[in-house]
């Protein structure tokens, strides 16, 4: 509270704190055209193999129409459609008479596409696949790829809270910006998958530092009172920014203008952030007492606060931040969750809800191509329902509670996924429908979680549990991609794996207690005292601070 009284006197919420807003609210709606890229740049486009006598003018013959030269060249598929991953070794010209059927030749008359593959360019002019032929045996590469990206973002989590701890928040978010901008722009130049995949990780690392620092200097500049709607706008901005993606994809089917569409705003983005000031706060607790002044009184000026000058001192400064600067002295560690049996109950449960909903999560947006057939339109209905979430899922919290609103849309958003697995193909709107849904369940799962998690553990271990709950949900992310390598083999694993993991993990959830209400619990004698009935006194109103974007 004591920083929050040298914010009023530097003017409170004022000119500052909207153009810090607006200036962060830049590489909000920016991220998610990177986080879901690869469901537009890496899609897999209708294939099938090339053959010479189909593909070759030279040998084609005249007097056969491109659709028998089809017939003799390629076999059908399981889907009664010319096979994507096997040609004809010689011309099968018996297919071509009258009473032969489509079964009028064996497997071993077949072989694997050895000069490539022909692609539908109709809805992608070129992709990531295409373009390396990950296709067929190959397919495994592309979720291999999209775990990749998500291990870079999982240890730019780890990694960036360390830095901006030590250099800060202000030169890391310069500097992250710039990584992303260089290291996506560059991957149009990856001359092989290989080299793409790096290029795509140190974006990644880079992205979760932008999350991380912005989300981290908005909180750190905003009064408490206003914090809440300041993380509500940054979290619509997200929403708006899903839906802006499938608008630029649309208009570009390339994947290198793509990339470079969604790139280069990062430039930008680099070169405004340079005005921000560094928290005040941070240069506090870190022993720059006397940058921190300079910080404030910069915000003052903004602020149009001209008694700051004499009412902001050192001084006053350091007598305010004292508690602060004494307990930021003392660490917790992870294993500190683990010690108490109330605590380790609440970390087990907590960790197994933030695996399963982000493994579920990620694996449904990363996979819009077997959700729907316009992935573009899809795209965009996913940001209006978390947007929809989003708006909603206060309401649901205030009147009935955390742990039922958390369970029940873990639970609803695995059935929609299972739901889609029942719906043929042919019935493109119910099986969208199933889709929109579940994003929109796991959209309100994200930000009850936020919350839920933040009523569970005392003050002196809150940020420790909160750091440790999103590494084991970035993990958690990471497994989604690997699971669906693994569709070639068995088609049904992963959608019956996305399915039921948040149906299993919304029972956990019976063995943690109702938190509605209760106060904010700032020791672990708190928690017994919430458990045993005995917890008195004013209820208080949980403001969260930190980010429910990702």
């Amino acid at each position: 509270m004591a920083f929050t009284e040298l914010l009023e006197r530097a003017g409170g919420m004022g000119l500052f704190q909207t153009l810090q807003v607006i200036t962060l609210l830049l590489p909000t709606v920016c991220i998610p055209a990177q986080m879901l890229l690869d469901n537009f740049s890496a899609a897999t486009p209708g294939h099938r193999c090339r053959a010479h006598m189909l593909d070759n003018g030279s040998e084609a013959l005249t007097n056969l129409t491109a659709q028998a030269l089809l017939v003799i060249s390629i076999p059908l598929g399981p889907n009664h459609e010319p096979h994507q991953c096997r040609r004809f070794r010689q011309p099968q010209w018996q297919l071509l008479e009258p009473n032969a059927t489509a079964t009028n030749w064996s497997e071993a008359a077949t072989e694997p596409c050895r000069d490539g593959w022909v692609y539908d360019r109709s809805t992608f002019t070129s992709t990531v696949v295409a373009e390396w032929g990950l296709v067929c045996n190959n397919q495994g590469l592309k979720p291999m790829g999209q775990a990749v990206f998500l291990v870079g973002n999982l240890l730019g989590s780890c990694a960036w809270g360390l830095l901006s701890y030590w250099i800060g928040r202000k030169s890391m978010l310069s500097w992250c910006c710039l990584q992303v901008a260089v290291a996506n722009t560059s991957t149009i130049f990856a001359p092989n998958f290989l080299v793409f995949c790096g290029l795509r990780f140190l974006s990644a690392f880079g992205l979760a530092g932008i999350i991380l620092t912005s989300t981290t200097l908005l909180v750190e500049w905003t009064m408490t009172h206003r914090r809440a709607l300041t993380m509500t706008v940054l979290g619509c901005t997200y929403c708006a920014g899903q839906m802006v993606l499938g608008g630029v994809a649309f208009a570009l089917r390339d994947w290198r203008d793509l990339h470079l569409a969604v790139s280069t705003p990062f430039f930008a983005i680099f070169l405004i952030s340079w005005w921000l000031p560094e928290s005040a706060r941070w240069l506090i607790i870190t022993g720059k007492p006397d940058q921190a002044l300079q910080e404030l009184k910069k915000v003052a000026r903004i602020n149009g606060h001209k008694e700051a000058k004499k009412t902001l001192t050192l001084e006053v400064l350091m007598s305010s931040m004292e508690e602060e600067v004494a307990s930021a002295k003392s660490h917790q560690s992870q294993l500190d969750l683990f010690r108490q049996p109330i605590l380790r109950r609440r970390s087990w449960c907590m960790l197994i809800v933030s695996f399963s909903h982000m493994m579920s999560y990620f694996g449904l947006i990363l996979d819009l191509q077997n959700l729907g057939s316009d992935i573009y339109l899809l795209q965009v209905l996913f940001g209006a329902v978390d947007f929809l979430a989003r708006a909603t899922s206060n309401f649901l919290l205030r009147f009935f509670g955390r742990r039922v609103v958390l369970a029940s849309s873990q639970a609803m958003g695995g059935l929609s996924i299972l739901a889609n697995v029942l719906v043929p193909q042919d019935l493109q709107a119910l099986r969208v429908v199933f889709a929109v849904l579940g994003k929109g369940c796991f959209g309100i799962t994200l930000n009850c979680f936020s919350v839920y998690k933040s009523e569970l553990f005392p003050t002196s271990l809150r940020m420790t549990a909160d750091g440790f709950l999103l590494s084991v949900g970035r993990l958690g992310a990471v497994m989604g991609p690997l699971i669906m390598m693994t569709r070639q083999a068995l088609p049904l694993l992963p959608p019956i794996c996305f399915g039921v993991t948040p149906i299993v993990s919304s029972l956990v959830l019976l063995f943690l207690p109702e938190t509605q209400g209760l106060p904010l619990p700032d020791t672990i004698q708190d928690l017994e005292n919430q458990r045993s009935g005995a917890a008195r006194g004013s209820q208080r109103e949980v403001i969260i601070t930190e980010s429910t974007w990702f």
